[in-house]
């Protein structure tokens, strides 16, 4: 049953029922093949963006849509609520176009960003590396200065959309090791000579879209690839991170909005001792606290999204949305699999994919750990 929102606007509401469209035709009968075969869905990606969902929060001038981040967040919980490994594509496509649209020149905005917004240049975002995950710090890719730009050498992990995104947003180290100001942002071409990826990671979930890593031996990048000033590295993939945390959290509602459905459905069919099994009080109950959690998901980010558009700090917002959000997807769709007894712990039931779709949502754009690090920390200021 499609959830009930409350939209800022006419224009809103209707962006909602094209997501809906889009995902309910287009998404939904395809994802179980996608995600059997692990193959990624070619074109999918360039019919959204011609629907004008990836660029919803970025201005119109560079062919956004206009659009505050509390819709935005809605729009991509609506994507996870059908196919989880393309909400995180879309949300991390939005996290690559940050770093250009926040800390670009009008040169660099008009060269990229309106491609980017609309689908016809695909990003993904690369800070991570095999021993720099929650420890952004420890960033050990290293950009040399040399004649008209840099030459990169390193290794980069867990890049969404590695091998298939056209723009890579790389943070490499170009000062001393560990210090705050040693790392800066390149905007990378996938087709950059002496840049390699690696073999698509074999994941418990999100299977439809490829993770991987990327080796760089000598990549040669010109200057005007170099996203803000040198040692503005750390600063724009924090910046980032904040809105990308919004994201996540709004995919993983998606993911438990999904469960409970399912579950709830499931128990309205279901039968036990000569009552369907939502009449039991123990069943009925386990159905509502899932309810709260998923209305408490929707009603952090929110808070969080509200507090970005109105121009706030949502730094802590933020955490405190990724956290409950997707702690509430993990504990959804458990909790939709016990519902479902034997059936939903097999494959011919959604809740079982759901349910290995949540769990990732605990650990990338920072683990839901580092979260509990930054809310601490702004107790503690």
């Amino acid at each position: 049953m499609p959830v009930e929102r409350l939209l800022p606007s006419d224009e809103a509401h209707a962006l909602i029922e094209l997501t809906r469209d889009i995902a309910d035709k287009r998404m939904a009968p395809i994802v179980d093949a996608h995600e059997k075969s692990e193959t990624y869905p070619e074109g999918l990606f360039a019919e959204l963006g011609a629907a004008g969902l990836l660029g919803l929060p970025y201005p119109t001038e560079w062919d956004g849509g206009g659009q505050s981040y509390e819709v935005y967040l809605q729009v991509l919980e609506e994507l996870g609520a059908r196919w989880a490994a393309v909400a995180v594509a879309v949300s991390v496509h939005g996290l690559a176009c940050h770093p250009l649209f926040s800390f670009g020149t009008d040169e660099q905005k008009q060269r990229w960003l309106p491609d980017m917004l609309n689908g016809k240049l695909i990003g993904a975002y690369s800070l991570s590396e095999p021993q720099a995950g929650s420890d952004a710090a420890a960033v050990a890719c290293k950009a040399t200065a040399v004649e008209g730009g840099y030459s990169i050498n390193g290794t980069k992990a867990w890049i969404t959309h590695g091998g298939i995104a056209d723009q890579y947003n790389v943070f490499a180290r170009t000062g001393e090791a560990r210090s705050s100001k040693g790392v800066s942002c390149f905007l990378v071409a996938r087709d950059t000579e002496g840049l390699s990826f690696g073999k698509p990671e074999e994941k418990m979930g999100l299977h439809a879209v490829p993770t991987t890593s990327a080796t760089y031996e000598n990549a040669f990048i010109s200057a005007d690839r170099l996203l803000g000033s040198e040692g503005d590295g750390l600063r724009i993939a924090f910046s980032a991170l904040d809105s990308g945390r919004l994201g996540i959290a709004a995919v993983a509602t998606g993911i438990a909005q999904s469960a409970l459905d399912e579950a709830v459905a499931y128990a309205k069919e279901r039968e036990a001792f000569g009552r369907k099994i939502i009449d039991h009080q123990g069943l009925s109950f386990l159905l509502a606290d899932m309810a709260a959690a998923v209305d408490s998901a929707r009603a952090t980010y929110l808070d969080a999204a509200r507090r970005r558009d109105a121009g706030m700090d949502y730094s802590r917002a933020a955490a405190t949305a990724k956290l409950v959000a997707t702690d509430a997807a993990m504990k959804v769709t458990t909790d939709a699999v016990q519902v479902l007894g034997g059936y939903g712990y097999t494959r011919d039931f959604r809740v079982e994919r759901l349910m290995r779709e949540a769990k990732i949502t605990q650990i990338f754009e920072g683990t839901n750990q580092i979260q509990r690090l930054v809310i601490g920390r702004s107790l503690a200021k």
